[in-house]
């Protein structure tokens, strides 16, 4: 019995730093936050805002009118690109709720109205965050183009 006991600890130890998730929610906003400021400087991206979500956008075109909320049902045409340039999805027209999109878009679209391109620079957290989704890898800040061709509540 004695003998067992030190394999028995053994298996327990490995089993459980198997187990163990290494992923670290604040070193990775730090890092997507580093990651996306040093594309709005590469980008020469002058007027970028960072909303306290951790989300930054510049508003290219304002648009006219008002503004969509969470309840929506908006109408855009976009661009999603990772921060290689990789596209990942481009749509043309695209009506859904506001509330069914990605955080980042929750957050960002607030800022425009109808006729209004905005630029989104979405941290992983407000993304896909800590997992893959299709060929977005885990942990991707993701770069948005979208255009709000209008919206209704």
């Amino acid at each position: 019995m004695k003998k067992l006991i030190p394999l028995i600890c053994f298996f327990l130890i490995i089993s459980y730093s198997c187990k163990k998730d290494s992923f670290n929610a604040a070193v990775q906003a730090a890092t997507d936050d580093a990651t996306i400021q040093a594309y709005i400087k590469s980008n020469n991206i002058t007027n970028a805002v960072k909303d306290p979500s951790g989300l930054y956008y510049q508003v290219v075109t304002p648009g006219t009118g008002s503004y969509p909320n969470i309840s929506s049902v908006i109408t855009v045409n976009s661009v999603g690109k990772l921060l290689n340039g990789t596209v990942f999805d481009t749509e043309t027209s695209l009506n859904i709720p506001l509330s069914n999109v990605i955080h980042g878009w929750q957050v960002g679209l607030l800022h425009i109205n109808t006729g209004g391109r905005i630029l989104l620079m979405v941290p992983s957290a407000l993304g896909y965050g800590n997992t893959a989704n299709g060929n977005i890898p885990k942990n991707s800040v993701l770069i948005f183009t979208v255009d709000l061709l209008g919206f209704s509540n």
